[in-house]
């Protein structure tokens, strides 16, 4: 089975973050998405971020309709920070019968190389890129790269912080999340101050 790994913060998940899925599941040759939520970013401040147990409240509420995208918890148990290529030896050795992918924003494309052990991610791993609204070069040192594949997917240029901080202005941001979600937000009373 083929598997896109969608990583990310969800903090929280909104309709980009759907949208995006369910294209990658629907439009190319991976069988299903598992958004992993991210416990800790190595660039992101912890400090802005809800628990990771409300975080995957809100992904697994967020997808009960969609069967080819499910969340995966599998980074809770890694030591922190998290790296994506210890994850992915991770997750081989316990599922040696899938192929892991990832899923990427062409913003995150053009740091690749800083990542660590970049190489060794592009060696055992094909990585989709769905497209961003881009500032400056676009990434040009892996556009022949045979493992790396652009989908034409969907723009989305929705923030996670900006809804946190609409949350906190009292904006209405609804339109921006699935009903479920923005039903737990408002319920746990998150992001108000």
């Amino acid at each position: 089975m083929k598997i896109g790994l969608y990583f990310g913060t969800f903090n929280p998940i909104h309709v980009g973050h759907l949208a995006i899925a369910n294209h990658m599941a629907e439009y190319s040759d991976l069988d299903k998405i598992w958004m992993v939520i991210t416990p800790h970013n190595p660039f992101k401040k912890k400090s802005s971020l809800l628990d990771n147990h409300h975080r995957y409240q809100m992904v697994q509420r967020a997808l009960e309709e969609y069967p080819k995208i499910e969340a995966s918890t599998i980074e809770f148990s890694l030591p922190q920070p998290n790296y994506t290529v210890y994850t992915l030896v991770h997750l081989q050795e316990k599922y040696p019968d899938h192929e892991f992918c990832l899923i990427m924003g062409e913003d995150n494309l053009k740091s690749l190389h800083k990542w660590k052990n970049y190489e060794a991610i592009l060696e055992n791993h094909e990585v989709y890129v769905y497209p961003r609204i881009s500032e400056g070069v676009i990434e040009t040192r892996f556009d022949n790269h045979p493992k790396i594949h652009r989908v034409a997917a969907p723009i989305m240029e929705i923030s996670s912080t900006a809804i946190r901080n609409g949350i906190k202005e009292k904006k209405s941001i609804r339109p921006l999340l699935p009903y479920e979600v923005f039903q737990y937000l408002d319920e746990m009373n998150f992001y108000k101050s």
